[in-house]
């Protein structure tokens, strides 16, 4: 009687210790979640987490380029003899929240597009998906030219993104790209400072489009649902900590 008394003791002890472990884990979490809401929810898709690729594709193809590799972490595109080895989503995406950071190689250029339509009439991610530009801006051509369009951040050939706020080649940018086609509103920050808004339609993305090099493209900011991409502009370029949440 008295053995049966004392396991009961034990496993008493053990199970309230779990329990108060329990409770004070669940009170972290929430302290956590609390004070970084948008870093914490279960909202987000983690498309890259430094460890595979399986949630990428190339352009046009059923596999993944062997250009892009994973190192340290990374997403690394280095470039080969052939171009045009763009990387897409597997999924397509409407409205939603693109976080992910990148890192440029000196005079280097690459990009960010959402919206890919893919079709074999369409050659390049970016003759349908509108692009924010990856860049040097201290020694890229790009930089210097279209006043300020080209310069990394930007709506690419149509909005400019302020200068001061981006980083330098070999270090890291943090892009957050949101796409809201109920709001009819694109926004891109960088590094968590400046915002550039754009209308996603109408009559003032018309005008945007008139105005620039994608006047008579025929499929060029057509499709709402598309893939996001990753461009291959022959020069080597980084990505990271990529997810995406749909609103």
């Amino acid at each position: 009687m008295v053995r049966i008394i004392i396991i009961f003791s034990l496993c008493l002890f053990v199970g309230c210790n779990q329990a108060e472990k329990k409770i004070k884990n669940n009170e972290v979490n929430q302290q956590i979640a609390s004070s970084n809401p948008s870093e914490n929810t279960n909202d987000w898709t983690i498309l890259f987490d430094g460890s595979t690729l399986e949630n990428w594709r190339g352009y046009l193809s059923d596999e993944m380029f062997p250009e892009w590799t994973i190192q340290d972490d990374a997403m690394v595109f280095t470039p080969g003899k052939v171009g045009g080895k763009n990387i897409i989503t597997k999924e397509k995406y409407t409205n939603f929240i693109l976080s992910l950071e990148w890192k440029i190689s000196e005079a280097g250029n690459s990009g960010i597009f959402w919206g890919v339509y893919e079709d074999e009439k369409f050659s390049e991610a970016y003759m349908t998906g509108p692009e924010i530009q990856v860049l040097d801006n201290e020694k890229h051509p790009d930089s210097f030219v279209g006043n300020g369009i080209h310069k990394a951040g930007s709506l690419y050939d149509m909005i400019g993104y302020p200068d001061e706020h981006i980083n330098p080649a070999g270090k890291w940018n943090k892009c957050v790209l949101e796409i809201d086609h109920k709001k009819n509103t694109g926004t891109v920050t960088m590094n968590g400072k400046a915002s550039i808004s754009f209308p996603l339609s109408g009559e003032k993305w018309d005008a945007m489009v008139a105005n620039s090099k994608f006047k008579d493209w025929e499929g060029f900011g057509k499709y709402p649902s598309g893939h996001i991409g990753l461009q291959d502009h022959s020069d080597k370029v980084w990505f990271k900590n990529i997810k995406i949440k749909e609103i």
